[in-house]
């Protein structure tokens, strides 16, 4: 399989081997596949091969180009040896993705595979891969248009098992009474809107929201400034804890309250998601309480399989996935696959992302974290 790299100048940070066959097959199960939309979509075979697009959103996470791009790649190659692979990022720019998609389609992709920067205004780039033709899977966002399939997890439940977690390190710190912060992903991303609304459904009630923010491009800059705005806000003493909806955003609300004076030991509970690699080193350090461990492997995978159904004109099969359906934003109904997290604290870290061989016991334990407990023990 070939693979050919719009925008050259993002090049991926890293690259993964596959460790197991891909359970993941494009056959055999009825009603299940949809075209392209108003375009004669032209159904292509594996043998022979077809030309897939990967349009991933921003390089702020570091899953995307670490994680997502070579995980794709590695599963389209299994599942298709003779497909072509297109791929770029968009480094958070609405107009550079939608310029990158109208090159895919120019070139003559068979498919598109859009993890969109913005959903709503990705609608432009759906409805004319539609118009000729081209199906089109989100991945990990919903994009607005009308996609044929989509791969996320449930992010309602990414937002409650945060909630949750909180919760849980507040009882046990004895701050069930004080107050915490709120800082919400980008409000350009459906997925934010769906993690804010999760830890509501847990916290509202349960805890005093002193202050709450929507972070633009999930910034960890931006958290910071506006973490920095509540410490001045609320003071330093009076938060109890902090609902951070990512790790990057973690980084930038443990460094304002490292600045405002908090010891380590002393740092509020804060959450995350991603389980990024300094994540991770975060919480065995214990400056980050948890974070959100979603397996991105499978989501690849399956983007993968929804590639190929699609590209073939086949029926969607997934060995060991519940295929399910969304309502889109005009309402209609998106065949898709929507998968479980995991909460990561240090009490699971080895049994997490090191048994799936996300990052080694090594990786984590770099200079700066040898002297933690974890690394301690496990190095």
């Amino acid at each position: 399989m070939s693979t050919r790299r719009f925008a050259p100048h993002r090049r991926a940070t890293a690259g993964l081997a596959a460790t197991a066959a891909l359970a993941l097959l494009a056959s055999g199960c009825a009603g299940l596949t949809t075209t392209g939309g108003e375009g004669e979509q032209e159904t292509q075979s594996v043998e022979e091969g077809f030309h897939v697009g990967l349009l991933l959103p921003e390089l702020q996470t570091a899953r995307y180009e670490a994680f997502d791009k070579p995980y794709f790649e590695e599963a389209l190659n299994e599942l298709c040896p003779e497909c072509e692979l297109s791929y770029a990022n968009a480094d958070q720019d609405v107009d550079e993705q939608q310029t990158q998609a109208q090159a895919m389609l120019t070139d003559g992709v068979d498919v598109l595979v859009l993890d969109a920067v913005d959903s709503a205004a990705a609608a432009g780039t759906v409805n004319e891969a539609r118009s000729q033709g081209v199906p089109v899977v989100a991945y990990d966002r919903l994009a607005e248009g009308g996609v044929d399939m989509y791969v996320s997890f449930d992010n309602f439940r990414v937002g409650q098992v945060q909630g949750e977690a909180l919760l849980a390190a507040l009882e046990e710190d004895g701050n069930e009474d004080g107050q915490i912060v709120m800082i919400n992903g980008s409000p350009t991303d459906p997925n934010a809107a769906d993690f804010k609304a999760g830890a509501h459904d847990v916290l509202d009630g349960a805890v005093e929201i002193g202050q709450e923010f929507d972070t633009p491009d999930w910034s960890p800059d931006q958290a910071n400034s506006q973490m920095e705005g509540a410490i001045t806000s609320l003071g330093v003493d009076e938060i109890a804890g902090v609902y951070s909806a990512n790790d990057g955003m973690a980084s930038g609300v443990i460094s304002a309250l490292r600045s405002a004076g908090v010891a380590v030991e002393d740092l509020p509970p804060v959450t995350g998601q991603d389980a990024e690699l300094a994540g991770i080193q975060r919480v065995v350090a214990g400056e980050q309480h948890m974070t959100v461990y979603k397996e991105i492997r499978p989501e690849a995978e399956v983007a993968a399989a929804m590639a190929v159904a699609l590209g073939t004109g086949e029926d969607l099969q997934l060995d060991g996935y519940e295929i399910t359906e969304v309502e889109d934003a005009n309402g209609e109904a998106v065949t898709a696959v929507l998968l479980d997290v995991i909460v990561v604290t240090e009490d699971n870290v080895l049994d997490t992302v090191v048994a799936d061989e996300v990052y080694s016991v090594e990786e984590i334990c770099t200079d700066d974290y040898a002297d933690t407990d974890f690394c301690q023990e496990n190095l």
